[in-house]
Formats: C-alpha cells, structure tokens, sequence
C-alpha cells in the first residue's frame, strides 16, 4: 500500500455507542459484496451475528498449517452449522516455518496472505475488542485501515468478556473447546499456552501482536 493511498481516508461514521447488529448491518450495506468477515476460529460470535444479516457474508481463516485439531475441527463445525461461504488462506509453500522465529512465520503465514485477500475487498470485520489488552483500548467501531487501504469494521469493541459469554450463551455460539481448558487466547500450536488474557500467546517472547492488526 502506498503512502498516497494510506493517506486517503475516507470521512467515516462514528458508530460508537451502536449495537453490535447496527454496526454490521450498517457495514454489509455499504460495502457488500466486497466485505469479509475475519475469523481465528476462537469463537464464531462475529460470525453468528453476520450470517444472521446476511447468510452469504464471506468468511475467511487464516491457515497457517500449525492450528490445533481442535481449531479444525471447530471450523469444519462452524460450515457445517452455517453452511458457511468459508475461504482458508493458505501461506505460500516457501513461507518461514514455526522454528524459524515468531515473527518471520506470523508474517508469511498470516499477515502476508492477508495482505493479498484484502486487496480486493473495501472494508473487513472483525472481532477485536478493546479490553483484547493494551495494544487495542483505542480501536474504534469503524476505523481507517492505513495498512490496506480500506475500512475496518470492529462490532464488538466495546463488548466486555462477561458480554461475549452471555452471547455465546444465549445462542448456543460455537466455541473452540480449548478455550475451556485454560486457553483465553488460541493462536497456533507452537506458540500457544494456556494463559489469562493474551498471556498464552507466543508466551516468553514479549511478542503481544501478531501483526495483523498493526497500523501502516
């Protein structure tokens, strides 16, 4: 992305303050069809709330190729559930791999792949939320994505975890199981520990992002 084109922001809505449903609903009538939903397989309550709009809504995975089974296996649950218009990014064959280092295999095989679908799209959803941990307390309900050039769509940023449990209660939301064996955050097999918060996530490193959502 250039810098001309990141500096090309359009003037946005402030959302703040909107339901989690009137913010995607108010997303999937400006930018469909060039609009995707973000999903780590974690939970599927972003997801539930598109597809309840719109059934088709696309839906895309980052496949590392070092998930755990059970990240899978709550995918293929969440296709079969929604018959869910589902696409998997897939690293290029070459990218680095886990023992190479955190960081060079978070960007070949996530933010590189990324970087490739979204150029396609006008905006993305996702589910990041501010009390996620520091490095996300300012995200907005809808942003500029300097990095992509495109708008970013965060309908459950201010939702706090008691929030997210009553909605996966409420409408039988499908879980990754892991999250009830200690696992608040689940990334890739490797680099994944049970842990508070984000505590489990390349835990030792001092990494806290991957690199998808960091500015341009």
């Amino acid at each position: 992305m250039s810098a001309a084109a990141a500096l090309a922001a359009p003037a946005l809505p402030d959302l703040e303050g909107w339901s989690a449903t009137a913010i995607l609903a108010w997303a999937l009538t400006e930018f469909s069809p060039r609009i995707a939903v973000a999903c780590s397989m974690q939970d599927a309550v972003v997801v539930d709330l598109a597809v309840r709009l719109d059934p088709a809504v696309e839906v895309f995975f980052l496949d590392t190729g070092y998930h755990f089974a059970e990240t899978y296996e709550t995918a293929a649950r969440l296709r079969r559930r929604y018959g869910l218009n589902l696409v998997r990014l897939r690293p290029e064959p070459d990218a680095p791999v886990a023992a190479g280092g955190c960081d060079a295999c978070c960007a070949g095989r996530k933010v590189r792949p990324m970087d490739r679908y979204l150029a396609g799209k006008a905006a993305w959803a996702t589910g990041l939320r501010r009390t996620d941990g520091p490095t996300r307390a300012g995200a907005r309900a809808v942003e500029w994505d300097g990095r992509h050039g495109l708008v970013k769509v965060n309908p459950i940023v201010e939702w706090s975890d008691a929030e997210v449990a009553a909605y996966v209660a409420d409408h039988d939301v499908i879980v990754n199981p892991l999250l009830r064996r200690g696992y608040d955050s689940i990334g890739c097999e490797p680099c994944t520990v049970p842990g508070r918060g984000r505590d489990g996530r390349w835990a030792g490193s001092g990494k806290t992002e991957c690199g998808l959502h960091a500015p341009l």
